[in-house]
């Protein structure tokens, strides 16, 4: 039997899951209407990425083959595209059962024929005075040709007649970063119409003197995976490139064409010749071509707290005492932060406290994905203006965080820090924090390392783990891994760390070789791993060979798994479960071997050979026995979860688990957990100031993709 999954088709079943919990009866309803557009923004950007890679290599050869399943990237796109006109049908349902429901509390989207005359006669007021003007309608011809369409704008097309016969195509681009996209139907509270559905409406009245025979709202998907690496020219300075790197994205080929309504054949393939979309590639969608205005529609009924799930504020942390340095606390024991059940500003202090320390001499630090409004950053350019040497890596390549790093990027180097742009052909994807201090002659070494990104935005919707040590040995390593990086170099050998591409992945191969021979030779052996992806082949087939010495593996892997458990004779011993719920699971943790010789990492890295071998990666031990017995506390919470986990088959479906067990949902068990802590600490749990959570309601509507 076989025990692979291909990756595409795993990615689209994580998606599905993403989908379940909007189709739950068990979530409240608003935030069902937030997983429906998280499903639809994942595959946003799954076919501008991974689509559009697969119709790469079927420009470049026919006979690429995906190294598991074999399947060239041809086969891949069909397989892809039959799946997601499943999915779709799925949403489809979900879009309007969810939208009947928010009926019953006073709130509706309507199109024309559910309008009286005096409602539309306001609308066509509303459209004459307020759209029409800044619209920009194209009639093509042979002197006007087809209109670029931008990346995921919405377009109204029209097939239309004149008084002399023939067929024209008219189009209108419906997105003027003016309209607003929910327009209230006059006189009727609580009634909406989307805004590109009175643009198709008034078609008629714009192209004035023609007949509208057929029309539809279409959305276009471009190919944005450019390899910055293979563009690059020495001679240019790099981040300008990046800068016109990203304009030139926009433009790329078109990978999917989405329309709103059927159309006559001919008219399909006429529009496929003008955007260059193969047939197959065209998807008829009953539900909205953008799902973002759901957030709108959100906002609306924040009056009704029981639509929505309870509220959770990140906590303090029992490990730190208010009033005391950070620095010190550090010093006297390592501390582990988890996210966003506790809090991120102790780091934030750590940070802010080094940048004012008269003995601080640097602060070294990686920056992949930081907040809009940075606190992390206005922390190393305050450090930097009280005159410590700050060394921070900008990865550029951070896809669609670009354009923000790049302004970063300014910032810091017009403060007086250096700044340095990554490594040629690898991106640098570790979350790692160097401060530096000397004090009585001696140098002491304070290292944070995190399985997320420094953004203080993601610290309060993802989960992620943040160590801070100021062990001698893990410093001297970081030291070691930013000189690298600064000669534009990797590591080639560490102790301690683990860091891709070269101390990673063979570092892994060996921790799980050793628990082979302990199964070989009748020991009890366990390996134990929470990640977001595992598609890397080499330490798939390692983890194969494992199972089948006898180790007993637990797998908790969020998004795509291209392992399939549980085949008799080869992954019987492998258990793999995924958990999709309110916060976005990111945390990585590595655990080898059982209790009395256990070794315990976390980790930027996924078991993915883009981050085993082509990105920079640290993951770190935990030294320390009290932080190490609650990580791996924590991840056995996590497995015995019987409310959002759901177990992979050796068929490559996922099920619910479903147990005898007293009901668990892991992230709701860590909140109690760390609402108990703090009430321990003080008389009241923290929650934030109401500004803090209106500005992450703002930043939710903005990014909603599980990153």
């Amino acid at each position: 039997m076989n025990t692979y999954l291909n990756r595409e088709l795993s990615w689209l079943k994580f998606n599905e899951r993403v989908l379940e919990e909007a189709e739950s009866e068990s979530v409240p309803l608003c935030e069902r209407l937030t997983f429906a557009s998280i499903y639809q923004s994942n595959l946003d950007e799954f076919f501008m990425v991974r689509v559009g890679s697969l119709a790469d290599q079927m420009l470049l050869s026919k006979e690429i083959r995906d190294n598991k399943t074999h399947m060239t990237a041809e086969e891949q796109i069909k397989a892809v595209l039959k799946d997601v006109a499943r999915l779709n049908r799925r949403k489809d349902a979900v879009y309007a059962a969810l939208m009947s429901r928010l009926e019953n509390h006073g709130v509706r989207l309507v199109n024309f024929q559910k309008l009286g005359s005096w409602e539309g006669g306001e609308l066509e007021g509303y459209f004459d005075r307020e759209i029409a003007p800044l619209l920009s309608p194209t009639m093509v011809s042979r002197r006007q040709p087809f209109p670029f369409l931008q990346n995921k704008e919405i377009y109204a097309v029209g097939v239309l007649t004149g008084k002399s016969g023939g067929e024209k195509l008219g189009i209108i681009p419906c997105g003027t970063g003016v309209i607003p996209r929910l327009i209230a139907v006059p006189g009727q509270p609580g009634v909406y119409m989307l805004s590109e559905e009175l643009v198709l409406h008034f078609l008629p009245k714009i192209f004035d003197g023609y007949r509208v025979v057929s029309k539809s709202l279409i959305r276009l998907t471009r190919n944005v995976d450019i390899d910055a690496d293979a563009l690059y020219d020495e001679d240019l300075d790099y981040r300008e490139f990046m800068a016109k790197l990203i304009k030139r994205r926009r433009r790329l080929a078109p990978v999917r064409l989405e329309l709103s309504r059927e159309l006559d054949g001919d008219i399909v393939k006429t529009l496929c010749t003008y955007t260059d979309v193969r047939s197959e590639s065209v998807l008829r969608c009953r539900s909205p071509l953008d799902l973002s205005f759901l957030f709108q529609i959100q906002d609306t009924l924040r009056k009704h707290p029981e639509l929505f799930y309870e509220k959770r504020f990140p906590q303090k942390s029992s490990q730190f005492r208010s009033g005391c340095s950070v620095l010190r606390q550090i010093k006297e024991k390592d501390k582990l932060l988890s996210y966003p059940f506790e809090s991120m500003k102790p780091f934030l202090d750590f940070l802010q406290e080094a940048a004012n320390d008269p003995a601080v001499v640097s602060i070294k630090m990686t920056l992949y994905r930081v907040a809009r409004h940075s606190k992390i950053v206005e922390s190393l350019i305050e450090a930097a203006e009280n005159g410590k040497n700050v060394l921070v890596l900008v990865e550029l390549k951070a896809r669609f965080d670009e354009e923000n790093n790049i302004e970063w990027s300014r910032r810091l180097e017009e403060a007086g820090c250096q700044v340095i742009y990554g490594l040629d052909g690898y991106k640098v994807h570790s979350k790692l924090c160097l401060v530096t201090r000397r004090e009585n002659g001696r140098t002491e070494y304070y290292t944070q390392v995190g399985t997320g990104n420094y953004n203080e935005k993601t610290a309060r919707m993802y989960t992620d783990l943040s160590l801070m040590t100021a062990d001698s040995s893990i410093g001297l390593e970081a030291a070691t891994v930013f000189q690298a990086l600064s000669k534009g170099e990797t590591i080639d050998s560490v102790h301690h760390l683990l860091v891709a591409p070269k101390c990673l992945q063979t570092r892994v191969l060996e921790l799980i070789d050793q628990e082979i021979r302990c199964a070989q030779r009748g020991e009890a052996a366990y390996i134990g791993v929470k990640i977001n992806s595992l598609t890397d082949k080499s330490i798939i087939d390692r983890l194969i060979d494992a199972s089948r010495a006898g180790v007993k593996i637990d797998l908790v892997v969020r998004g795509i798994c291209c392992l399939l458990p549980g085949v008799p004779g080869s992954t019987e011993n492998i258990r793999v479960i995924s958990i999709v719920g309110r916060f976005l699971e990111h945390s990585r943790i590595y655990i080898f071997g059982t209790e009395e010789r256990q070794s315990v990492y976390i980790s930027s890295a996924d078991f993915m050979t883009r981050n085993t071998l082509r990105r920079v990666e640290v993951a770190a031990p935990i030294l320390d026995p009290e932080l190490r017995r609650r990580l791996v506390g924590m991840f056995q919470t996590i497995l015995r979860d019987n409310r959002q986990a759901r177990e992979l088959r050796p068929t490559g479906e996922y099920v619910r688990v479903q147990n005898r067990s007293d009901p668990l949902d892991s992230q709701e068990f860590f909140y109690q957990e760390a609402y108990r802590r703090a009430t321990e600490q003080t008389e009241q749990p923290a929650a934030p100031p109401e500004e803090e959570g209106r500005g992450f309601l703002k930043w939710l509507r903005t990014v909603v993709g599980m990153r």
